[in-house]
C-alpha cells in the first residue's frame, strides 16, 4: 500500500469532513496566552474561515478526521466501509503537529476532530482523547476544540474527552429512529441518547448552585448535534419536532440541518437528488424561531407539513395571523415585537431601550432593525399607520379592455 504524505492525507481528510455541519465554536469559555504561558487563545479572531457564531464573528478551525476507514456501513456516508473513495489515516503526532502550526502561522482558530470507526468504538475514541489531551496538557493549547464524540465508546472516555474539550457533539443521523436502523444498521439509538444525556449531566453536575469546590471545565461550550435533511420521507414538521425534543431533553446549544447530498455508487434506498439547498435554509430559520423567539414547533408547521419555501417562517406565521397585527413599536412589550416579520432580537433589545426616551417614528424603527421593507405593513409607529401604505399602494382594480367575441 502506498504511504501518503501529510499534505495528501491532510487534503482527504479535510474533504471527508466537510459532510459535518455542526462546527461553529460559540460560547466557550474565553482563555489566552497573555504572560508567555500556553499556547493560543479561544478568543475572537480572524482567519482561514470555516463556520460563523451567532454573533457574527468569523470562525477558523481546522476541520478533520482522524481517518476516514470505517468499519461501518452507513448507507448515507461516502466513507462507509463498502465506500470506494481513497482512504487515509493521521497518527496522533501529525494531528497535534498540525494544529499546533497551523495556528502559530494565524491560519485558524481551533481544531474540530471526528473520525471514521476503526477497529471499535472505545479504540477510535480513546484516540480521539490522546489528540486532545496532549494539546491541552503537553502543549498548553489555548485554543477552541471540538471533538465529535463516538456514542458506542465507554463513559469514561467521553467524560475524559469533555473534560479537554471546548464543545462535544454527537450526531442523531436522521429525524426518524426506523430510518437510521435501516440506513446505518450498525447504529444505535438508544447508545446516542444515552450518551446525549451523559454528557448532560456532566454539564449540570459542575455548574450545580451551591456546589462548594470548584469543578473542571467541562464541554463548557455545551453539545450540538446534526440530522441529515432528505435522506428519508421525513416531513420539515417531524425534523423540527425531532429538534424540539433534543433541546428540551439534552440542553443542546445547536441542532444542525443538514441537506442530504448524493454520493458515488450510492444505495438503492436512497433518493437520487438533494432536496432544495432553500428547505435547509427554512430550517435553520424556523429552527431560530425555536431558539430565539419564542414560538413552539406547532405554531411554525404542521409535523406531517413542509415549511413554505417561498416565505420564511416567521413572515408564514404572521401572514396565518393576521389579526394580531399591526403591532404598535411604542406600546407592544417585547414577545409581541419578536413575533413581527422585519424585527430580530438585537432590533427589539434597541427598540425597547430607544422608546424609553422618545416616542418612535418609523424613521426610527427602520435605523434600527435590518428589514425596514418587511417590518412597515405589521407595525404603528408615532406618525405612521400601514393603512396609508395600502392605500398609497392599492393597485387600480380596473380590467384592461377587450374585444367581446361572438364566437
Amino acid at each position: 500500500m502506498a504511504v501518503l504524505d501529510l499534505r495528501k492525507k491532510l487534503a482527504i481528510l479535510s474533504d471527508a469532513a466537510k459532510y459535518d455541519a455542526s462546527c461553529a465554536s460559540s460560547g466557550t469559555t474565553r482563555r489566552d496566552s497573555r504572560g508567555g504561558r500556553g499556547v493560543g487563545s479561544s478568543g475572537p479572531g480572524m482567519g482561514i474561515c470555516h463556520a460563523y457564531a451567532p454573533d457574527g464573528r468569523c470562525i477558523s478551525l481546522l476541520k478533520i478526521l482522524l481517518t476516514n476507514y470505517c468499519i461501518y456501513d452507513c448507507a448515507y456516508c461516502v466513507n462507509r466501509v463498502s465506500s470506494n473513495t481513497p482512504r487515509a489515516r493521521f497518527t496522533i503526532d501529525e494531528v497535534v503537529g498540525l494544529t499546533l502550526n497551523f495556528y502559530k502561522r494565524n491560519y485558524i482558530e481551533g481544531l474540530f476532530l471526528s473520525s471514521g470507526i476503526i477497529q471499535s468504538g472505545d479504540y477510535t475514541m480513546e484516540a480521539m482523547v490522546r489528540v486532545a489531551h496532549a494539546l491541552r496538557l503537553d502543549h498548553d493549547f489555548r485554543g477552541y476544540i471540538h471533538l465529535k464524540l463516538i456514542p458506542e465508546a465507554s463513559p469514561a472516555l467521553i467524560a475524559e474527552a469533555a473534560l479537554h474539550a471546548d464543545r462535544v457533539s454527537i450526531n442523531i443521523e436522521l429525524p426518524r429512529d426506523e430510518s437510521l436502523a435501516r440506513l446505518a444498521p450498525e447504529k444505535d439509538v438508544a447508545g446516542i441518547k444515552r450518551a446525549m444525556g451523559e454528557i448532560r449531566l456532566g454539564i449540570e453536575s459542575r455548574s450545580a448552585p451551591g456546589r462548594k469546590a470548584r469543578a473542571p471545565k467541562f464541554a463548557p461550550a455545551g453539545q450540538s448535534t446534526q440530522m441529515i435533511v432528505g435522506a428519508d420521507q421525513a416531513a420539515d414538521g417531524e425534523i423540527l419536532a425531532r429538534g424540539e425534543a433534543l433541546y428540551g431533553r439534552y440542553k443542546l446549544r445547536r441542532v444542525y440541518y443538514s441537506a442530504f447530498s448524493p454520493i458515488p455508487e450510492a444505495s438503492a434506498r436512497l433518493p437520487l437528488q438533494r432536496p432544495p439547498v432553500l428547505r435547509e435554509h427554512r430550517l435553520y430559520q424556523a429552527d431560530w424561531l425555536l431558539r430565539f423567539y419564542g414560538f413552539s414547533r406547532a405554531e411554525i408547521v404542521g409535523e406531517r407539513d413542509n415549511l413554505d419555501l417561498a416565505v420564511d417562517p416567521k413572515l408564514a406565521w404572521a401572514l396565518r395571523h393576521r389579526g394580531d397585527f399591526p403591532v404598535d413599536v411604542n406600546l407592544a412589550d417585547r414577545e409581541r415585537l419578536l413575533r413581527t416579520p422585519g424585527l430580530g432580537v438585537r432590533s427589539v433589545d434597541r427598540i425597547l431601550a430607544l422608546r424609553r426616551l422618545k416616542r418612535l417614528r418609523l424613521e426610527d424603527v427602520q435605523r434600527l432593525c435590518r428589514g425596514a421593507d418587511k417590518v412597515k405593513p405589521f407595525v404603528i409607529a408615532d406618525g405612521w399607520s400601514p393603512l396609508a401604505l395600502a392605500d398609497a399602494e392599492r393597485p387600480l382594480a380596473v380590467a384592461e379592455p377587450r374585444q367581446l367575441s361572438l364566437f
